[in-house]
């Protein structure tokens, strides 16, 4: 075969490759898709809630702690990605969370408790389906009784939650 053949044999391949002569059935609807549907709200976590979130949320009163629970992660360490009804049920059925707000009341009869079984910003845990569940933009927070926290945690990722 000559030089001359071989590249112009080659330039056909090239151009064919380049130009799809049927575009797969459904690709315009996905891309029409992506397009028109808003992105999902981050959940909230510590770092990324500001005050003016805070403050929009409602005050625990008397004795009642108002907690963000845990977020876990989307993507394992080994790069598998959970499915969102797989997120939702480990979001209600975690044991973690993180102190926003705590009522007037909260830790103050002397003789149930002493000193304070926790503070504002502190990851507490408490009983798996604990407390009131209140659907908020980006997840949900919980309000506790003061009496329903186990114990403080210092790295909610360090306990094992079960996806």
């Amino acid at each position: 075969m000559s030089q001359e053949t071989l590249s112009t044999s080659l330039e056909k391949v090239t151009e064919k490759a380049e130009e799809p002569k049927i575009k797969p059935a459904l690709q315009e609807k996905y891309e029409e898709e992506k397009k028109n549907t808003k992105p999902e709200p981050e959940p909230l976590t510590p770092e990324n809630i500001g005050t003016e979130t805070v403050d929009e949320l409602p005050e625990p009163s008397g004795y009642r702690i108002l907690v963000l629970p845990f977020t876990p992660k989307k993507k394992s360490e080994g790069g598998i990605i959970f499915a969102q009804e797989t997120l939702d049920r480990a979001r209600i059925a975690t044991t973690c969370g993180y102190v926003l707000k705590m009522g007037e009341l909260a830790y103050k009869d002397p003789d149930k408790f002493g000193k304070p079984w926790c503070k504002l910003k502190d990851w507490v845990i408490f009983a798996r389906y604990a407390g009131s569940r209140l659907p908020i933009e980006g997840g949900e927070v919980r309000i506790l009784n003061d009496d329903e926290v186990l114990g403080t945690v210092k790295d909610p990722a360090s306990l094992l939650h079960l996806i």
